[in-house]
């Protein structure tokens, strides 16, 4: 049963609610209501939970403290790029919630939250915040540190704009184009085979940069997929893992491709852990992912070529080919390692609503042609 007392202070009147329960071996008291109603909700909702033989975990959990060990009890075997994702949801927890317990916090607190993660920031952004939290939240409900889902609710806000699907790779013939002007280049730099080879495979740039010569198989045209290089602060130095299962895979290459690729490895030199872009003066022994940019934007303007796409662009060029091209979305999503074909439906939505109509009339003309 419980009871609301009212409980007067220098500043301020506030409620505090006391329960007493046959499965209690004391009374549960909280404070701090505004209002008496409040205190009375707030009982209402722990006597539900005692009445279903739930016993509420009344100690204060801070948000901060609580999403840090739960990344590291259920995250811990994730890589050290997918950790800086859960670091900076924490950082954002940490700067908006400070050391507000997960019991305090309403639908209404989280919302708020929203709404000023998604001032300056992407969709991207606040969708991967929030569903890093409401993972962290759920499990707190499981444990019955809280009685429900805060973030169940949640509507996404921000203000920066995705970038158009078609802003993130270049069309068929502009394709044919930038091939051909990077196989005229490839004297010039190593950096214009990274080029060519991201749009002839769609390797992921760790990807890329992680080939060995030995990856190569010159009989059967195929070059080996099972490693990543770190190339940048946020990732462990030296090889890595590939970023699911799924990413280990052999990918089949065009004769020209594999023979320009045969050429070269008769004029590179070897080095200790026998990368193909290999570069001594890089602070991550191999060719950055800015200078690789750098050369792709100049080709692109010489070309007159628009999107300026990035190396990332080039994988999104690469799958859009082959679908342009009719090859299957399963066959796609195997060929970029995706971890789902979920994963290219999503991302490639748009080119399959573009042949929808011309898949229509081939449903059509095929059971024309079936009638006598």
């Amino acid at each position: 049963m419980a009871s609301i007392q009212k409980r007067e202070g220098k500043k301020r009147t506030t409620y505090q609610y006391t329960i007493s329960h046959k499965s209690l071996d004391f009374p549960l008291r909280k404070g701090g209501f505004r209002t008496s109603g409040e205190a009375k909700a707030a009982a209402a909702e722990i006597e539900v939970q005692l009445n279903k033989g739930i016993i509420p975990f009344l100690k204060p959990a801070p948000f901060d403290e609580y999403f840090d060990s739960w990344v590291k009890l259920y995250k811990n075997d994730l890589k050290t790029a997918t950790l800086k994702h859960y670091k900076y949801t924490y950082d954002r927890i940490k700067e908006y919630f400070s050391n507000t317990s997960l019991q305090d916090i309403t639908t209404v607190d989280y919302q708020m939250f929203l709404n000023q993660l998604g001032s300056g920031r992407s969709k991207e952004t606040v969708e991967k915040v929030h569903g890093h939290v409401r993972a962290c939240v759920l499990d707190a409900v499981d444990e019955q540190i809280i009685p429900r889902d805060f973030t169940r609710k949640g509507k996404l806000k921000f203000t920066v704009l995705p970038k158009e699907n078609s802003e993130k790779h270049l069309n068929y013939h502009d394709s044919i184009l930038l091939l051909n002007e990077l196989k005229k280049r490839l004297k010039k730099d190593l950096g214009y085979y990274l080029l060519l080879l991201g749009l002839a495979t769609g390797l992921r740039f760790e990807e890329l940069v992680g080939l060995t010569f030995s990856d190569f198989d010159f009989t059967k045209n195929t070059i080996n997929i099972d490693k990543t290089w770190g190339y940048n602060n946020r990732m462990a130095s030296g090889f890595g893992e590939t970023k699911n299962k799924q990413s280990i895979r052999k990918v089949k290459l065009d004769q020209m491709t594999m023979d320009l690729f045969k050429n070269l490895f008769d004029t590179i030199p070897d080095n200790v852990n026998h990368l193909i872009f290999y570069n001594q003066k890089s602070k991550y022994k191999v060719i950055s992912n800015e200078h690789a940019n750098k050369l792709l934007k100049e080709v692109l303007l010489d070309l007159k070529i628009r999107p300026l796409i990035t190396m990332h662009g080039l994988r999104h060029t690469h799958g859009s080919i082959l679908l342009y091209k009719k090859s299957s979305v399963q066959y796609v999503s195997e060929r970029l390692g995706h971890q789902d074909i979920e994963t290219t439906l999503k991302r490639y939505a748009h080119l399959l609503e573009e042949s929808r109509e011309e898949y229509n009339q081939l449903a059509i003309n095929i059971f024309t042609e079936m009638y006598d």
